[in-house]
Order: C-alpha cells, then structure tokens, then sequence
C-alpha cells in the first residue's frame, strides 16, 4: 500500500507542476528515489505521464482561450501576460521543437499553453512534450543513480 500512496504522490506533484500554478516535482521525486521504496521505473513513469498530463491539462485551456478568449478561464488560471508573450515568441521562433524543452522552468508551462491557443495537434504535442518530460526524469534518475 505504500508503494500505491507513494505513486499517487508523485502523480499529483508532476501533475500540477505541468500546470500553470506554482509546483515542483523533481524534489519529490528524487526523495521517493532515494526513499528506496518504489520500483524506480514504476516512479518514471508515473512521473513522466502524469506532468505530461498536466501539460495536456494546458493545451486544453488553450483551446479554450482561442475559441473563447482569456475571460473564459477563472483569474487564477489565467497567464501571466509576460510569461505567455516570452512562451508565444519562443513558439514562433522554434516552432514544434520548442514543445521537447516545456519541462523547463517559467517558460515551459505557457509553451503548452500557447500550443493549445495554436490549434498544435494533440498527438503530436503528447509525443513531443511526453519526450521532453521523461527526459528530464531520465537525467534525474541516472543523476541520483550516479551519486548513489
């Protein structure tokens, strides 16, 4: 049952870290790496798919601001104007290869976002944002297995 409880923890912390709000993931799940208590690839990828989830959860609020405009979403679920206007540049320049670096810090979360808002096929945004994310797990993973 701990290794349930442990898993739906770190689903919950990639989820909402790959949302717009405020959250990190990566402390809790090197702390569950460390912890030795979870199949550490059971933990990769319950990381990896639940923060792409999250970013699902982002392409889809983007949907609903290009059909509905920014006053469809409640105050707290809306961008910050200048994060969104950075993320949007940073689409228009790279374009769908932005999508693999959305696991970065305060320009990775509105990349998904913008995606949504520009109509970016889903499936396509799942596989790329999906490999950015369990990159990013991956790093930490042989990071910690390194040190160890």
């Amino acid at each position: 049952m701990e290794t349930f409880w442990s898993l739906a923890g770190m689903a919950g912390a990639a989820f909402v870290a790959a949302t717009l709000l405020p959250a990190q993931s990566e402390a809790v799940f090197v702390g569950l790496l460390a912890a030795g208590r979870v199949d550490p690839l059971a933990l990769f990828v319950t990381a990896s798919l639940a923060n792409t989830a999250g970013s699902v959860l982002n392409w889809w609020l983007g949907q609903l601001i290009a059909r509905r405009g920014v006053e469809a979403l409640p105050a707290r679920l809306r961008p910050d104007p200048v994060q969104f206007d950075k993320a949007r540049g940073w689409f228009a320049r790279f374009g769908w290869p932005s999508l693999l670096f959305a696991w970065l810090p305060v320009a990775g979360d509105p990349l998904t976002f913008v995606a949504g808002t520009l109509n970016f096929p889903l499936g396509r945004f799942v596989l790329l944002v999906l490999a950015g994310k369990a990159g990013r797990y991956a790093a930490l993973w042989a990071g910690w297995t390194t040190f160890v």
